[in-house]
């Protein structure tokens, strides 16, 4: 579905990741800004990474003024790319339920909504029994240690085919003219006089005066290459899937005062688990047990019918999570050199992180959405502490 050249010498800007960010970021570089003497670079194969690696959720129940506006985006964007890339992404709206267990859980759900309101994004609360309407497999234990006593509920959020994301990406910049380039390690990063001049690769040198870095889960160890130390931490995120069954869920769901853990089913058939970041940094890509028992324990405390099922697969991911938990999109120190940090809202946050991404490279200032996500933040400590993201920190 598109060309595998060999690198030119020299490129207007360079990518680097080959995921659902760099690849976006090339499409609207090429589309909105007809720019597209652009090449990404992967060391793998596309959507190998996180890409490949996640939940395939998308959402905008989020907690901040400036983080609901550049998520609904997002979701607008998710919206129309099957049409716009002339490729199936199997967007699937589901709706989101995210249990209430304690006072507190629901003090920050009211003030989730009256903050996504604002912006016309739908939050409202459900009673127990209008969860169990909708979820009729629904069948919470009576001795929980934290009751449910209600939900709040997400109608738009929705899920969205991970590979096909990449792909229809992909394509679609590559018939712009847009040089996609796979098994290709960036090993360095030549700069002089405080700007970038190109980079070093596995297939030799590429002369450029821009670079955007959208890798995630080695963040920091790109942004080393230009001695740029960014203010984020890599942890790993676990997730796994039951053997196929029939329809029997179809929203998705949320135990958030369980550590965050979440599942669905997906058109597969598969009840996909998962739970927040790990505690602990890693650049593992493999699960742990103890993970897989606290969440699963969790699930089964609510749909005790899923006990019956067997563990298919099993995987993690590594998110580069900023200290606020909010996505990166910034100019950093060394003259053209440009970051995206998706966070652990990464697969979320694709389409508008990438049209914000390419604005910012193509035009040297950021996107108006995206004007607070960036690493001036953590100098001035106007930090986006957001509370509508899932981790354990």
């Amino acid at each position: 579905m598109w060309r595998s050249p060999d690198p030119k010498q020299e490129y207007d800007i360079v990518i680097i990741g080959g995921g659902g960010h760099g690849l976006g970021a090339a499409h609207f570089l090429a589309r909105d800004h007809n720019i597209t003497k652009v090449a990404v670079l992967e060391k793998g194969w596309l959507g190998g990474g996180n890409t490949g690696r996640n939940t395939m959720t998308v959402r905008s129940n989020f907690l901040r003024e400036d983080s609901v506006p550049f998520h609904e985006m997002s979701l607008d964007l998710y919206h129309e790319l099957s049409r716009e890339l002339n490729y199936n992404l199997m967007v699937s709206k589901r709706g989101m339920i995210t249990f209430i267990q304690s006072s507190a859980a629901n003090r920050v759900a009211m003030q989730m909504a009256n903050t996504m309101h604002i912006y016309g994004a739908e939050y409202r609360m459900l009673s127990l029994d209008q969860i169990k309407r909708r979820i009729p497999a629904f069948d919470p234990s009576p001795n929980m240690r934290l009751p449910i006593r209600g939900g709040v509920y997400q109608p738009r959020a929705s899920m969205v085919r991970h590979d096909a994301v990449a792909w229809g990406f992909a394509r679609a910049a590559d018939a712009r003219g847009v040089d996609i380039i796979q098994n290709c390690e960036v090993t360095g990063i030549r700069k002089e006089h405080g700007a970038v001049t190109g980079v070093e690769t596995t297939k030799g040198f590429i002369r450029t005066k821009k670079i955007g870095m959208a890798v995630a889960g080695h963040g920091s160890v790109v942004a080393s290459m230009v001695d740029q130390r960014l203010p984020i931490i890599t942890q790993p995120l676990q997730a796994w899937v039951s053997e196929p069954i029939k329809p029997i869920l179809n929203e998705i769901v949320v135990i958030r005062s369980y550590h965050g853990t979440y599942f669905m089913q997906s058109d597969k058939g598969e009840i996909v688990v998962g739970q927040g970041c790990d505690p602990y940094p890693s650049y593992a890509q493999r699960g742990t047990f103890s993970i897989v028992e606290d969440a699963t324990t969790s699930m089964l405390e609510v749909f005790p019918t899923f006990g019956r099922l067997k563990l298919l697969r099993h995987w993690a991911g590594m998110l580069d999570i900023p200290y606020d938990g909010s996505p990166i999109i910034s100019k950093t120190d060394t003259k053209g050199f440009y970051v995206d940090v998706a966070g652990s809202g990464g697969f979320k946050t694709i389409p508008a992180a990438a049209k914000t991404f390419a604005h910012l490279i193509a035009t040297d200032s950021p996107h108006p959405l995206a004007e607070k996500l960036g690493l001036h933040r953590f100098a001035s400590g106007r930090l986006l502490q957001e509370g509508g993201v899932s981790s354990n920190r």
